[in-house]
């Protein structure tokens, strides 16, 4: 019996031609090009895979050769990871927009000997770090615009790699022989942790981790064939990995590829998608949206869209605690149906939504609270590389902002009597790859995964999760102290875009801001306040008054011992290459601590101002300092008018 007749799904190849089999001309990709919405089968995604197999093995990619993909999202780059797995090789995504030192340590540490490529820039940038990449043997790009005829020898076209392997004789039998050969064992992708900590490590995962999460997810959560997702997320963060590759190809689900990183919400809209999924920071930026829309309305829509939003709060908070809702604000809430809540998720591309998600760092209840409410079923997951993604995801009908719900089916957490959340089961990874001693640190003497995540397991079964377990610290006074709460509280305001709580064995709180640009600009605009750049616009005593007041009001919602008594607007944006971040927007704490050092001193002790000099990475790696003087504002614990419109 044939691999293309047998039952064996226990690697992703061999799951392609299952639903090739099973689905044939079904919707698997699609991708918007030109305008144009493309759609491929799932008969042609496992020909494409076939052919591009048997492509990369004419190239000498055989069983444990490493691929890497680089660029937007992608039906080839995606598949291109299939075809590697299909010739027993292993796939590496890296981040599009990682500098030159990221990609050289990557590629190096991952041994990878062929990169495929979306366009010209990402080509150009491998090959001006290429000196530098001694594994490296080939280049195949995907768009051949500014390629088509270079003469360069490691350049080959994907088109061209495909048409071999189409051309291959004997192709059918060798190629169903090498995917035969695919253990669920076998290693499918080393997936590189943020670096929260330091260099990156490469996350072993097998075909067992990656299908059996998918599996347990799946068995869990409504995940139908049909179903639509926009496919925007970072192809490297893993938990694209996990949607896009695996749940998508277990379960027959369809991945849309946007046009371009800046047609993302235009193409949301135009997709409709049946889920949503969406990390943090985009669930901020919509809200913002929302807010500066309804700031720039009339005072009339204004008026209409404050009272409809506190309803839409007052009975998703009713919901949450299982109390009834009054029949006037039932009666009120479908008036603001028609009126707010589905123009507003119109906008969005939420039509046809039938449940959303957001994981890869916390959410602030605030805001996950304001989606909920206006008819968006917008729930929580949680995990991490090490756990395939996937440890935890709320389940409809019990969702509670202040937890990220239960574990998978088949999954065991515990809580170490330090507070760390403890994990085992099928998604566990299987080391750290050419890293063994961070492995064994990784894992406790009886087997269980250390997240390093502080925990708290509530009677229901729930999972709370509080902070990174290093981050978790008490003020002086011995008050507990999490900066992510703080943060997320913060992020709320629209005109906050990154927030870094300080406070750890210190009298008080205090933080440095990050102002967003377009919302503070805009706010600027409409007062006559003319700026220049970023720096300008966070110097403005007017902008400082803003912040203060929008930290004002944040600072009621929060215990008195960990309020904001002081802050400093940032003269730059929080940046990944500048290692303050990670490609996933994770604050590196340790080295922002050690960057802002003077800030830190500044803040405790009682001066108005502080020397600010930092280093600013550019793609190319060059770097630059940019110096200054930036003002510490004291916070009132009164607020003020002053922002009145």
């Amino acid at each position: 019996m044939s691999l293309l007749d047998s039952a064996d799904t226990s690697t992703l190849p061999k799951l392609v031609l299952r639903n090739a089999r099973q689905f044939g001309g079904s919707p698997a990709m699609r991708e918007k090009d030109r305008g144009i919405w493309k759609t491929l089968s799932w008969a042609d995604c496992a020909e494409f895979v076939h052919h591009l197999a048997l492509g990369l093995s004419d190239l000498g990619f055989g069983r444990q050769s490493k691929l890497s993909v680089v660029g937007d999202n992608r039906p080839a780059l995606y598949l291109a990871q299939i075809a590697a797995q299909a010739r027993g090789g292993i796939a590496i995504p890296v981040y599009q927009d990682a500098i030159a030192s990221e990609l050289v340590y990557v590629l190096n540490h991952a041994e990878v000997s062929i990169i495929v490529a979306e366009d010209q820039e990402q080509v150009d940038k491998i090959l001006s770090l290429r000196e530098q990449l001694p594994n490296l043997r080939w280049i195949i790009y995907d768009d051949p615009r500014g390629l088509a005829g270079s003469k360069e020898p490691m350049l080959k076209s994907l088109e061209d790699v495909v048409a071999a392997g189409r051309r291959a004789a004997g192709a059918a039998d060798d190629f169903l022989a090498e995917v035969a050969l695919g253990q669920p064992g076998d290693v499918a992708m080393i997936a590189y942790t943020s670096g929260t900590t330091g260099k990156p490590k490469g996350v072993l995962l097998s075909h067992r981790n990656m299908i059996g999460t998918a599996e347990s997810y799946v068995q869990g959560e409504t995940v139908e064939r049909g179903d639509n997702w926009l496919a925007f997320l970072p192809m490297a963060w893993v938990g694209d990995a996990m949607y896009s590759l695996a749940v998508a190809v277990v379960s027959g689900a369809t991945v849309n590829c946007p046009e371009s990183p800046e047609t993302v919400q235009r193409d949301l809209r135009e997709l409709g998608p049946t889920i949503v999924l969406a990390p943090p920071r985009i669930w901020e930026n919509l809200l913002t949206q929302v807010q500066v829309r309804a700031a720039d309305a009339s005072p009339l829509k204004r008026r209409v869209f404050s009272y409809f939003k506190d309803v839409a709060e007052r009975r998703e908070l009713l919901k949450q605690d299982a109390k009834p809702i009054p029949l006037g604000l039932r009666v009120a809430y479908a008036l603001g149906e028609h009126m707010v809540y589905a123009p507003i998720r119109d906008l969005l591309g939420f039509r046809l939504s039938r449940w959303a998600v957001t994981g890869g760092a916390p959410l602030g209840p605030d805001t996950f609270r304001f989606f909920r409410s206006i008819g968006i079923n917008l729930k929580q997951v949680y995990g991490q590389t090490e756990a395939s993604a996937l440890v935890a995801f709320q389940r409809d009908g019990r969702v509670d902002p202040n937890t990220v719900g239960e574990p998978l089916p088949g999954l065991e957490v515990k809580i170490a009597e330090n507070g760390e959340l403890l994990v085992r089961g099928p998604g566990v990874f299987i080391g750290y790859y050419k890293q063994d001693d961070a492995t064994a640190e990784t894992f406790t003497a009886d087997g269980w995964l250390r997240t390093g995540d502080a925990a708290q397991i509530d009677p229901q079964g729930q999972l709370a999760i509080i902070d990174r377990a290093k981050d978790v610290g008490r003020l002086d006074d011995g008050t507990p102290f999490a900066p992510q709460f703080i943060e997320n509280k913060l992020k709320f305001s629209p005109f906050i875009r990154e927030a870094i709580a300080f406070g750890n064995d210190k009298p008080f709180v205090a933080t440095m801001i990050a102002i967003d640009m377009e919302t503070v600009g805009n706010w600027a605009e409409r007062r006559g306040l003319a700026y220049t750049s970023f720096m300008d616009l966070a110097r403005k005593p007017e902008v400082a008054a803003l912040i203060i007041e929008e930290v004002q009001k944040i600072n009621a919602t929060l215990p008195e011992a960990t309020r904001v008594r002081r802050l400093l607007l940032l003269n730059k944006e929080l940046d990944a290459d500048d290692n303050e971040i990670t490609r996933t927007r994770k604050v590196r704490r340790a080295y922002v601590a050690e960057k802002y050092g003077a800030v830190i001193e500044a803040f405790y002790g009682g001066k108005s101002e502080a020397e600010v000099s930092v280093e600013i990475t550019f793609e190319d790696g060059r770097k630059s300092t940019l110096d200054a003087t930036i003002a510490i504002h004291d916070v009132p614990s009164a607020v003020s008018d002053r922002r009145a419109a």
